[in-house]
């Protein structure tokens, strides 16, 4: 019996070894194989166990990092913000690649495999198509072009190749034991670190801030109504708007030359995308950003004040990472991206910078022309020109490699190939046999400029820093202790014909190549206005007085208008006066268009819940606050009416897009005096619609639908049940999440916190002899899921609190919010 018993329990425990140190990769409930070794992933002395972290940390930390040239000294503050004092350029920059990689070492190399196209190696055959976009695009050539730039420099040379060893001294350093989680749960091991992980994310964050094109839609359309209608609906300047710089602003540009427009072209096969149906997810609104600046004569103070909060994706780890970096030329504070070197927003003891997108137009498609399916020549200029094949390699975990052919032609990329079907994200960019002209393949060295403007003292240091920067385009707004004030759409913007690149470009013709590009000194700029404030939130940078052709597609009105609204009426405000401008949660489309809603509104008619909703909607205060129900029926309401008026004309299911909801807030406006045609539902043949008509049925289908989600009982209808924030794991591992925030603001709102974005960093910072400045982000320093500060942030960003950031200017500061010692040793 006992020898019976043995058998089983040995065969058992051979069983469990095996199962605990098996993958079962084709197993049904291992879908995307990345399930790890069961074994290893719990064993309490390599596994899981391992990455949990204690809130309390050590006082004083000694470490022996090989390749520095002297002693760093770190100091970590309260919310693990490292404050890294150096005594070269070499070593401040080593010691922030490899303080940087201990907090987010998995984040910064996950995020370049994603950049580069290679998340197969470690995902598995799921991500082939993404990959195959990654690289059609050209994210791996432009990466490679940069980091050419970046270390042709001798300055940016030892910044990158410094952060890059600094990188790897922490990578050397661990054992198995200590690996990131994401590693363990993912069975894949960092690899070196080096100067192009770190132009791929520079790129990465230039294909976020610069990949939207609208010329497929915009051609479709142009060819379905005509030019006419085009003018009418998507007009090249909105009716209203409150520019970055100043309307009425005079330009004194000598020698300007601006192309003439060539001969209009549309390619003779489109009328095909007409009958094809968009798969692919419309562009998300609401991604967008603030920033603004006020003189010393609105402050409290005297001397000026900075604000700026990017909206971006939210994600864990965050975006961004706090830093202060000190040496005897420079001390500056503020976030960087993580994988890269210098502090990308942020202040010195002077100044004090920050940025928001110019959404300028960086991306052409051109309709080329083969000689034939080898895709060998094309037709330009009444010549036949040869393509340039790369052939790139996709590795794929336990799976057969994967080789795709990529064809660039002097434009750039051909992202899908004559007769190709679409794949990923290419059905709404662009279509078989267009060549992509984006700016970001271009050389340029973004990196270098943020190193100036670390160091930038004054205005004119912070137009020299500016001058070379190209890709993604910023507004730049800028203060400093001498009192000046500036904002700059900054970047390297092609020379255009007017509504070149609003619809598919001919590539066999010269004249539709960019015409050299607009001087740096004729980037639209304003230096101390007479306002008293400069400002931005994406919108159109300047007014029709400009004479270069920017683009036609930018941020609607409402932050814009909202900020300087409010900004105009600041006096002897503090940065407590900022940080309530970024949490503003007002609603300008509803408070500019509810009122002429409401009145074509058939009152009588309203009864039992239609009347509840009508009292409620009729009484809010357009504040986009969580506990109010008027956000979530004024959201659904202005869909349903959006969509009523040009669904029946501009098909959501087609490769059209529809009027801006700027031009739509026009017509409903100005309905009294110039009713509109497009209110007419041109489907319906027996009756001409109104907009009193549309405002009546879509008010019905808003309360119907709240109805069917929400109930009977209209409080039940807060926005705080309509909309919540998640903070998805860059992974997706939802356990690594923070999901259904509850939040105020919106689209559109100048707090925009959205479903999946939002403001990714808010800073304040007021100048003076000693700069004082405040920031939170959504999440936390820590890149480890099993430390209390991976989302110690998340509460005081939720309730729009930030706090006051402690900016030293020696090592030997003492303090209680400063808690670890750290000394970096060579």
């Amino acid at each position: 019996m006992k020898i019976f018993r043995f058998v089983i329990l040995f065969s058992f425990t051979l069983a469990l070894t095996y199962v605990l140190n098996s993958k079962f990769e084709n197993t049904p409930w291992q879908k995307v194989n990345q399930m790890p070794a069961l074994g290893k992933f719990f064993n309490p002395f390599e596994g899981f166990w391992q990455n949990a972290e204690s809130k309390k940390v050590s006082e004083k930390v000694d470490l022996q990092i090989p390749g520095l040239h002297d002693k760093v000294e770190v100091v970590i503050d309260d919310r693990m913000v490292p404050h890294i004092f150096a005594q070269n350029n070499h070593d401040l920059y080593m010691a922030q690649g490899y303080i940087t990689a201990r907090f987010r070492l998995w984040q910064m190399e996950f995020q370049t495999y994603a950049a580069a196209g290679k998340l197969s190696e470690i995902l598995g055959a799921k991500y082939i198509n993404y990959d195959r976009y990654q690289r059609r695009i050209g994210m791996l050539y432009a990466a490679e072009v940069a980091v050419k730039e970046m270390m042709a420099n001798e300055t940016s040379r030892v910044v990158v190749t410094a952060y890059s060893k600094g990188v790897n001294a922490y990578i050397q350093q661990l054992e198995p034991k200590d690996l990131p989680l994401e590693y363990k749960l993912l069975s894949y091991k960092p690899q070196p670190w080096s100067p192009l992980k770190t132009a791929l994310l520079l790129k990465y964050m230039s294909k976020t801030l610069t990949m939207r094109s609208h010329e497929l839609e915009m051609t479709n359309a142009l060819q379905k109504h005509g030019k006419a209608v085009i003018d009418e609906l998507f007009p090249n300047y909105p009716l209203r708007h409150d520019p970055i710089i100043p309307a009425g602003t005079k330009w004194n540009f000598k020698e300007l030359k601006v192309p003439k427009q060539p001969t209009k072209y549309v390619p003779e096969d489109l009328h095909k995308q007409l009958i094809e149906k968009r798969l692919t997810e419309k562009q998300a609104v609401g991604v967008g950003s603030n920033n603004w600046a006020i003189s010393g004569d609105r402050s409290a103070t005297g001397y000026p004040i900075l604000a700026n909060d990017p909206h971006l994706k939210l994600n864990l780890p965050s975006i961004w990472f706090e830093v202060q970096l000190i040496n005897p030329n420079v001390n500056v504070y503020g976030v960087s991206l993580p994988g890269t070197p210098c502090v990308a927003i942020g202040f010195n003891e002077q100044a004090s910078w920050g940025v928001t997108n110019t959404a300028a137009d960086v991306i052409d498609f051109y309709q080329i022309n083969f000689k034939d399916s080898t895709l060998r020549e094309y037709y330009y200029d009444d010549k036949w020109k040869t393509t340039t094949l790369r052939i790139d390699t996709i590795k794929v975990k336990n799976k057969p490699t994967v080789y795709d052919s990529i064809y660039f032609t002097h434009y750039g990329p051909v992202v899908l190939k004559p007769g190709e079907k679409h794949f990923y994200g290419t059905r709404g960019l662009t279509r078989p046999g267009l060549a992509m002209r984006w700016l970001a393949h271009d050389p340029s060295n973004e990196l270098l400029a943020f190193y100036q403007l670390n160091r930038a003292k004054s205005y004119r240091d912070y137009t020299k820093a500016l001058a070379g920067y190209a890709c993604p385009a910023q507004n730049f707004v800028f203060a400093d202790n001498q009192k000046n004030i500036a904002i700059t759409s900054k970047g390297k913007f092609p020379v255009r014909w007017e509504e070149q690149g609003k619809f598919i470009l001919d590539g066999s013709n010269p004249d539709h190549e960019w015409q050299g590009w607009i001087p740096n000194k004729y980037n639209p700029t304003i230096k101390n206005p007479e306002r008293g404030f400069v400002s931005s939130a994406n919108q159109f940078p300047v007014d029709t007085l400009y004479p270069y052709y920017l683009h036609w597609s930018y941020a609607t009105y409402e932050r814009g208008m909202r900020i300087n609204e409010q900004l105009a009426q600041m006096k002897k405000a503090t940065p407590d006066s900022l940080i309530a401008l970024q949490n503003d949660n007002l609603n300008l489309r509803a408070r500019d268009l509810l009122p002429e809603m409401l009145k074509h509104i058939n009152v009588a008619q309203q009864k039992g819940l239609y009347k509840d909703v009508f009292d409620k909607i009729k009484a809010w205060d357009y504040q986009q606050v969580s506990k109010a129900v008027g956000p979530t029926v004024f959201r659904y309401w202005w869909r349903f009416l959006y969509r009523a008026i040009w669904e029946d004309n501009f098909p959501a299911d087609s490769m059209m897009i529809y009027p801006k909801a700027d031009k739509t807030g026009d017509l409903i406006l100005l309905n009294d005096s110039i009713p509109s045609r497009w209110f007419d539902n041109v489907r319906t043949t027996q009756v001409k619609e109104t907009l009193g008509d549309l405002v009546n049925s879509s008010f019905k289908q808003a309360v119907d639908s709240l109805k069917k989600y929400y109930g009977n009982k209209v409080t039940n209808w807060t926005w705080a049940k309509e909309k919540t924030t998640t903070l998805l794991h860059l992974a997706r591992l939802k356990p690594f999440s923070v999901l259904n925030l509850p939040t105020n603001g919106g689209a559109r709102i100048v707090n925009a916190t959205t479903e999946r974005t939002g403001p990714s960093w808010r800073m304040v910072v007021a100048l003076g002899k000693r700069p004082k400045a405040y920031g939170i982000y959504p999440g936390g320093q820590s890149g480890n899921p099993g430390s209390f500060y991976y989302d110690n942030f998340i509460k005081d960003w939720q309730n729009g609190k930030l706090k006051r950031l402690i900016y030293m200017q020696s090592y030997k500061e003492s303090g209680k919010r400063l808690k670890v010692r750290m000394t970096l040793n060579k």
